[in-house]
């Protein structure tokens, strides 16, 4: 089943920051990289995908963080991800993410950052089937 790239949701994680980082969520990388890529998804020629602020994605020690997913497809969650340098590798992953129909690119596919900054890859939902 092929999905529509609009399916395709980036979650970043808007309080990600270095130990020792701003208190102030605003002055996060986190928050910084949110809206750098929301501002680079509005631009044309940008992957159709919805960009969504989350609170915390639980992976601190690998600020800063991001999770790829779809309806259907392989969800990926990323981090030690720099947000000022950041924003072309990641559109280059979700170009590629999005060019799939279940969101497995081969692994030498990948971005490098995406490649080496992998925290987890977790398996499409099977609802709908019987266990």
């Amino acid at each position: 089943m092929t999905l529509s790239p609009q399916e395709i949701c980036l979650h970043v994680c808007v309080t990600c920051r270095e130990a020792g980082g701003p208190d102030d969520k605003a002055l996060r990388p986190g928050a910084i990289l949110h809206r750098a890529l929301t501002e680079a998804l509005a631009q044309p020629g940008a992957p159709a995908v919805r960009v969504e602020a989350v609170e915390c994605l639980s992976v601190c020690k690998r600020p800063c963080t991001i999770a790829v997913s779809g309806p259907g497809r392989w969800t990926y969650i990323y981090g030690d991800l720099n947000a000022e340098a950041s924003v072309d590798t990641i559109l280059d992953g979700l170009r590629r993410y999005a060019a799939t129909p279940d969101g497995l690119v081969p692994w030498r596919e990948r971005p490098e950052a995406f490649r080496k900054g992998v925290v987890a890859r977790i398996p499409p939902s099977k609802t709908g089937t019987a266990a």
